[in-house]
């Protein structure tokens, strides 16, 4: 019995998502609207930074604030 509710909740996903995918309409981001003023792209040094650097560093001062804050631990 566990097999056959799988199977019919496999096909529910996949029914949804496909149903989802057919009415939903492309994004057209190659046709500009009125009022877009696109900045500067940015570098790849930059993009780096801004996307792979930054929540790295983000993540390890959190991670590190939590450690020598962490008052679980017995002392001495």
């Amino acid at each position: 019995m566990d097999k056959k509710n799988a199977l019919r909740a496999g096909a529910l996903a996949a029914g949804t998502t496909l149903i989802t995918l057919l009415m939903s309409s492309p994004a057209l981001a190659l046709t500009r609207d009125d009022g877009d003023d696109p900045g500067k792209s940015l570098s790849m040094a930059s993009t780096l930074g801004l996307f792979v650097a930054a929540p790295i560093v983000l993540f390890l001062v959190i991670a590190g604030l939590v450690m020598v804050t962490d008052k679980s631990r017995k002392r001495g």
